[in-house]
């Protein structure tokens, strides 16, 4: 039996997210099919996070077994031949016994994309969020640097998580502008639910004046939800990266 490490890209548009759902077409399921039409087998798939509806991926990585002694670079070939033109399979490598695309992952990097242009973008609809009014993102750098470090993100998880141990270490947070492109990227050990979003919420809502930078601050330490910022829409948010120590395969 083969252990196939594949890489995914996928536009998350039309998707109820990636973990197969019984209300709602999903990334999973669809890879699925992929993978019993080519192989003739239903195969089960671990991803290595659980994109909510609408997120999109650059980089998504799952694992998969099979007795199928299709070529690695065929497999990929025949994969795409059998998947939607909104997802794609861009790498497969066969990966040792004590892989785990989840944990096995020392960290991940999400990107989540502004356009702040003074009127809307229709070729970023639905692949960004659309924000007129003017950002300034040295200001909201200023915001982001709170987020650096170790700290319990309670405040920035959203209700309905079962995740108990709410530590995580973030390395890199910033904003960036190309035009009226406004981009925010964060990199972390791990992420919990919405975090991404709720960051960016609270990073909007510090330039809206709804919240003030010292509320942000203080939200890190006391964990009330109600001091950080709204969840942004999904429609901005990429996992653009995942992070695997050489070792692990």
């Amino acid at each position: 039996m083969r252990r196939l490490l594949l890489t995914l890209q996928y536009d998350g548009t039309r998707y109820h997210g990636w973990q197969v759902q019984p209300n709602g077409v999903t990334v999973q399921e669809t890879l699925q099919d992929a993978v019993e039409r080519v192989t003739g087998v239903r195969s089960g798939i671990t991803g290595c996070s659980r994109t909510d509806a609408g997120v999109h991926a650059e980089m998504f990585c799952c694992l998969t077994e099979t007795s199928t002694r299709i070529p690695d670079g065929k497999l990929i070939k025949a994969l795409n031949a059998n998947l939607p033109g909104d997802i794609a399979v861009i790498g497969c490598r066969e990966v040792g016994p004590e892989f785990h695309p989840r944990y096995s992952a020392a960290g991940k990097q999400y990107i989540y994309r502004i356009w702040n242009g003074p009127a809307p973008n229709p070729f970023w609809r639905g692949y960004a969020l659309q924000r007129e009014l003017p950002l300034d993102t040295g200001s909201m750098n200023a915001t982001a640097s709170l987020f650096l470090g170790t700290h319990d993100f309670s405040a920035f998880c959203s209700s309905g998580s079962s995740v108990e141990d709410k530590v995580r270490t973030v390395s890199v947070s910033r904003v960036e502008r190309q035009g009226d492109l406004v981009t925010y990227t964060v990199e972390a050990d791990g992420f919990l639910y919405n975090m991404v979003r709720i960051f960016v919420g609270t990073l909007l809502d510090v330039e809206s004046g709804r919240l003030s930078r010292e509320t942000v601050a203080e939200a890190l330490t006391t964990g009330n939800r109600v001091q950080a910022g709204a969840t942004a829409p999904a429609c901005g948010l990429y996992l653009s990266r995942v992070f695997y120590p050489e070792d692990v395969f």
